[in-house]
């Protein structure tokens, strides 16, 4: 990815360096305070943890198993491309999504402001929170059959209008802020899409921010899903799903 200082937007840039700075407190060694969680005050459950009501995807493949949606790849049992299971209770706009993950094996991701591919069933395009077992990609914003990576783990980044993304600031080191994920164990994903901003938090810290003025490339709204990874076998865990419109 091609990062470069020159901004289009500073007052744009300005305002959200600004919000990273307020929830960013330096520590001694140049490490940062974890982000304070917010109240849960208008946080609804989109999944009930005991059944697949509301949610769409391949049977093959997903299930749910001790309070989790579940979705498993072996050796022997891949789909043809990746699959999502696909939450059919809206397209939200602006909107917080709080979950707890355990990812076992090679890679997932949570799709937001996304749409279906016309062609294939079960497939998503759009902005995805990514996430695999080696921890290189955990923790930054992606976008599935898009853009590509639009934000690496302790990047603040920013996007013009057709243009690649641009490096605007920093939220700490990609290496630090692997310590804070717990590699097989379950995680908490914080999401805050707004307007054009996308924010991600992980066990309370920021791990990335995105400002994306590319009015062809983005969406301003969509579905959200949970992926299946072609290829080596994986295992994606997800509960507590909560969402909140803002």
């Amino acid at each position: 990815m091609r990062l470069t200082h020159k901004i289009v937007r500073p007052v744009a840039i300005a305002a959200v360096a600004a919000l990273a700075a307020t929830a960013l407190q330096a520590q001694p060694g140049g490490g940062s305070s974890p982000v304070p969680p917010l109240e849960e005050t208008g946080f609804h459950p989109i999944f009930d943890g005991k059944t697949m009501s509301g949610w769409d995807g391949d049977p093959a493949f997903w299930r749910v198993e001790n309070g989790a949606l579940v979705g498993q790849t072996l050796t022997n049992k891949q789909p043809e491309q990746n699959t999502f299971l696909i939450w059919r209770g809206g397209s939200p706009a602006d909107f917080g999504l709080k979950l707890d993950f355990r990812l076992t094996g090679y890679n997932s991701g949570i799709q937001f402001r996304s749409i279906e591919l016309p062609d294939i069933k079960w497939a998503m395009k759009g902005y995805q929170a990514d996430m695999d077992g080696e921890q290189q990609y955990t923790g930054q914003i992606y976008e599935e059959r898009g853009r590509g990576i639009l934000a690496l783990r302790g990047q603040f980044a920013y996007i013009g209008d057709g243009k690649r993304p641009a490096m605007a600031g920093s939220l700490g080191g990609a290496e630090e802020l692997k310590k804070l994920i717990h590699g097989d164990g379950w995680n908490a994903l914080w999401l805050i899409a707004r307007g054009n901003t996308i924010e991600q938090m992980l066990n309370g810290r920021m791990m990335s921010m995105l400002i994306d003025d590319d009015t062809a490339g983005r969406r301003m709204d969509g579905l959200i899903g949970i992926q299946v990874h072609l290829g080596p076998p994986m295992k994606i865990e997800v509960k507590n799903i909560r969402l909140k419109k803002l």
